[in-house]
């Protein structure tokens, strides 16, 4: 099977080498001239994964008619522009694996579900779990979810990608994968304000406790698992996002936290933030669900420019209710 990658950031190089671990052929696309010619000339990604040495067997490209001798697709651009991207791409009945963690503004809509849209006969899987791209690439050990409605689809990428140190978990929940994802960078950000504000890692636990439970709200009301929203692509993925500065949304919270504005911190970023615009969305969906998700408005308020002390008062003058509730 051979595999083509969609995306030069990070995250696509690093699952790129992940498929190339047995030096078998990968062709990545990517919009950055300097990262095709980086990877081809000097096999490295020198804007998004500097220091990491590549496979030889990874093939950069700008021209997406490359991908057309591709038999499986890992769709890593951010989850905003997926729709954009995957217009621009022959994919016919070749399987889409979704590894963007977002829901698209405007429609509501996961990730997978923009996909089936633009490509209705692509089979489709998700891949997601508590991973930074710097680990991955350098092969440290990670392990992840990979879901496919489909069984046997989940098992034969699952043998493709899986490597010593890369461990795929089959799953059959496409809609619990995506919501943990997705879920998790908005309460990253919490977490980061947690950090940024000073307020102690008692505070941080809580915040984590009590998002999780909004995760888990949120996903049933959707459709999902709950045994896959408690796994690694929900609240393995929350831990990790929620406790480390190398989590693009943590320290996104953190400036906030700091009492930063949300325009100037996302003005300095070449990488993505997917919380940040995950959010507003959220907030929108759960809304239309009936369900509450105090944490995730409160991200949503601290993005539209409300003062840090405000927000966390706000948050804890909420009526006392039973936990399980």
């Amino acid at each position: 099977m051979k595999i083509g990658v969609i995306g030069g950031g990070a995250w696509g190089t690093a699952l790129a080498q992940v498929a190339a671990h047995r030096g078998e052929p990968v062709t990545l696309w990517a919009r950055e001239p300097e990262v095709v010619e980086g990877i081809n000339a000097g096999h490295e990604n020198r804007l998004f994964l500097a220091g990491v040495p590549l496979s030889p067997s990874i093939r950069a490209t700008a021209d997406v008619g490359d991908l057309a001798a591709c038999d499986a697709l890992l769709v890593v651009a951010p989850a905003q522009h997926v729709r954009g991207v995957l217009s621009q791409i022959a994919v016919g009945t070749r399987p889409l694996v979704l590894c963007a963690k977002g829901i698209e503004a405007g429609t509501r809509l996961l990730v997978g579900e923009v996909a089936r849209q633009v490509h209705p006969q692509a089979p489709v899987a998700v891949l997601s779990g508590p991973t930074f791209a710097h680990e991955v690439a350098a092969g440290l050990p990670t392990a992840v979810t990979l879901a496919a409605a489909d069984e046997a689809l989940g098992r034969a990428l699952s043998e493709r990608l899986a490597a010593p140190q890369f461990r795929p978990y089959a799953s059959r929940d496409v809609v619990g994968a995506e919501i943990g994802g997705a879920v998790k960078n908005v309460l990253a950000i919490a977490c980061g304000v947690v950090d940024g504000a000073g307020l102690g890692q008692n505070a941080r636990a809580a915040l984590i406790a009590r998002g999780f439970a909004e995760m888990t709200r949120f996903g049933l009301a959707r459709g999902a698992r709950a045994e896959t929203l408690a796994g690694l692509s929900g609240l393995g993925d929350l831990v990790l996002t929620c406790s480390s500065t190398s989590s693009r949304n943590f320290s996104l919270g953190v400036g906030l936290g700091q009492g930063r504005a949300a325009a100037d911190l996302l003005a300095d970023r070449r990488t993505v933030a997917e919380g940040a615009f995950t959010a507003p969305v959220l907030r929108e969906a759960a809304a239309a669900a009936g369900v509450d998700m105090p944490v995730t408005a409160a991200v949503c308020r601290l993005l539209e420019g409300a003062p840090v002390d405000d927000v966390i008062g706000a948050l804890l003058a909420r009526p006392l209710r039973q936990e399980a509730s």
